[in-house]
């Protein structure tokens, strides 16, 4: 008895094995994979290799390798990722199929297996490492791929572009060698998808909930019944990726038993804040709510509250929800709901900006317009919140990045139809924004093209006395009438402009002024009553402004005075800077701009263009 407890006595190697199998099926994500493992000796996968796994569907672990239980937490998830991830099916390794005959086809490994095995593990370590799983000597720091979000594809043409060894030591679970078995006989499916895939997908979304059981302080064996709105913000972080990652950061609130939210008839959408707002007395039918949280997402991630600048908030709203719904009509995202929907197949391929021009010359009549919160009231909220700077990203960095990559993984994997104005506006996100002064410079070459040089005959250069029979051309400047390269600057100097405001703004008009080679600017000051300067030199316009501090601005005097001005062109541009806090009777014929602060609205539908500063 003694003899057989000794034999089945575990070593330090195998015990410290099983702990690790251990974590892993404690975990909410990876406990819930139907992966096999199989613990073999270290003749069948070598000395110094922890484990491998097979596009059989076997993770292969060697149980006499000195690991830790963290460690072999780490590797046997990383083995279990690239199953989950499809690294074995055909349709997603850089090798493709060639038709033989009517029946057969014949894979073709077109590429490098190891390189291809080296871009998985790259992809899958940071993976791990974001989630912070295990335990891993691995240092992502020496990573040279810069973009964070590539897929494993990317990686693998960078490495093949850059040439980079087959250093397999550094990211798989095999020391030197391959951590995959089957490379060169890719997995194909004949029905649906790999269910390695779909399965690790639905562990996901089941972890995600957890761990908000877990912040919410949910006792164990928390149960409930889930309401429509739930299920259906389920289905799209489940089953429609373009949507899923923001459907997972956003938290339904059901406002039944809020004062605070009782004016909310269908839906509404807190960016800032992460919430939706979603009332369960509203009678919609599920395929009803896919389409209300749908649209609230897309307000969510297309930045609708961000991209106001200056407009009046509920038509700006209007504007958003005509867009938004006429993309999920040709989606065919759940259906569409009676009550509080902006829909015109009129306004078909047209931007919010363009509907938002419309809707402005009727505002009476389109202020009564319906939304999903109610009559009169935007469904975009971006009140109650103040920046927590704590935070690693904030929640529109997040919420641009989900959208991105879901369009990315939904347009790799065919999940269904997004209309090409919807894909401009998500790619459009990841761009940064022109910057306000680029802008301006943009209006300056409008006016001021460069001016051109010509050859002249007329006067000799002085290099010609030696040979005077053999005439050479000069260059020189084409006669500009006077006046002819202007414009004027009425500057609001009334006491809510503070001199670093007018500064920046100044700043920036005199550079483009001396680039564009105008010689002298009409400047007028303005708060009350209009102050005339009369013409100077653009490098002296940021040193002669002058803070009156008389408080409200009345800009009418300064531009009727340029107007008349019998020294001042007919057609001259005029440049307004001001805080927006002017007569909402402002009467420009001029060709004209205002540049205002950033955040700042002005009392009238401005006919010129307007350029906000910071």
């Amino acid at each position: 008895m003694a003899k057989n407890k000794q034999e089945n006595k575990l070593s330090k190697n195998e015990q410290q094995l099983l702990d690790g199998m251990a974590l892993v099926e404690k975990h909410p994500l990876f406990g819930a994979l139907s992966i096999r493992t199989s613990i073999v000796p270290k003749s069948r996968l070598g000395k110094n290799v922890p484990a491998k796994v097979s596009s059989s569907g076997i993770v292969y672990l060697n149980k006499d390798c000195d690991k830790d239980p963290k460690e072999w937490a780490y590797i046997i998830a990383h083995c279990m990722l690239h199953l989950s991830f499809g690294h074995f099916d055909a349709d997603r390794m850089p090798g493709y199929w060639q038709q033989i005959s009517e029946k057969q086809q014949k894979w073709v490994n077109n590429y490098d297996p190891e390189l291809w095995n080296m871009a998985c593990d790259i992809y899958i370590s940071r993976f791990l490492s974001d989630i912070k799983f295990g335990k891993s000597d691995i240092d992502m720091s020496r990573l040279t791929i810069g973009d964070t979000s590539a897929s494993e594809l990317k990686i693998y043409e960078h490495l093949v572009n850059t040439h980079v060894s087959a250093d397999l030591a550094s990211f798989g679970t095999a020391g030197e060698f391959s951590d995959m078995i089957g490379t060169d006989s890719p997995l194909t499916y004949r029905y649906g998808t790999n269910h390695y895939i779909t399965e690790f997908a639905y562990a996901l979304a089941d972890s995600v909930r957890s761990v908000i059981d877990e912040a919410a302080d949910r006792p164990t064996g928390y149960t409930t019944r889930k309401s429509v709105m739930q299920k259906a913000a389920d289905w799209f972080i489940n089953h429609y990726p373009l949507l899923g990652g923001l459907a997972s950061g956003f938290k339904l609130i059901e406002t039944t038993g809020r004062t605070n939210l009782s004016d909310i008839e269908i839906a509404a959408v807190n960016v800032i804040n992460g919430e939706i707002y979603v009332n369960p007395s509203a009678g919609l039918a599920p395929e009803e709510w896919k389409f209300v949280l749908a649209h609230e997402y897309l307000h969510a991630g297309l930045q609708h509250h961000a991209r106001r600048n200056g407009r009046d908030p509920y038509l700006w709203n209007i504007a958003c929800d005509f867009v938004i719904n006429g993309w999920l009509n040709e989606m065919q995202i759940g259906t569409m709901p009676q009550k509080g929907l902006m829909y015109d197949e009129a306004l078909k391929n047209q931007s919010a900006e363009e509907i938002y021009d419309r809707l402005t010359d009727n505002i009476r009549k389109n202020s009564k317009l319906n939304t999903f919160r109610g009559y009169g009231k935007g469904d975009i909220i971006d009140k109650g919140w103040t920046p927590d700077m704590s935070r690693p990203t904030s929640l529109d960095d997040f919420c641009k990045s989900a959208l991105r990559s879901g369009l990315e993984y939904h347009t790799s994997t065919s999940r269904g139809f997004i209309p090409a104005g919807l894909i401009e506006e998500i790619k459009a996100l990841s761009m940064p924004p022109v910057p306000w002064d680029v802008e301006l410079a943009k209006w300056f070459d409008t006016w001021f093209s460069p001016i051109e040089k010509h050859r002249t005959y007329a006067r000799p250069s002085r290099r010609q006395s030696s040979t005077p029979d053999i005439p050479r051309p000069n260059w020189v400047r084409a006669d500009i009438p006077e006046f002819s390269r202007t414009y004027a600057v009425i500057i609001d100097t009334s006491g809510s402009m503070s001199p670093i405001l007018i500064g920046k703004a100044l700043g920036a008009a005199a550079s483009y002024s001396v680039a564009k080679e105008v010689p002298l600017v009409r400047v007028v000051f303005c708060d009350a009553q209009a102050y005339d300067i009369g013409y100077i030199a653009p490098e002296d316009i940021a040193g002669r402004v002058m803070v009156k501090g008389r408080g409200g601005t009345i800009l009418q005097p300064a531009v009727d005075l340029l107007e008349n001005a019998t020294d001042f062109p007919k057609n001259g541009p005029i440049l307004i800077i001001t805080d927006a806090g002017i007569e909402h009777d402002l009467m420009v014929h001029h060709e004209h701009a205002f540049l205002i602060p950033e955040g700042a609205r002005l009392p009238f539908r401005p006919r010129g263009k307007v350029f906000y500063f910071k």
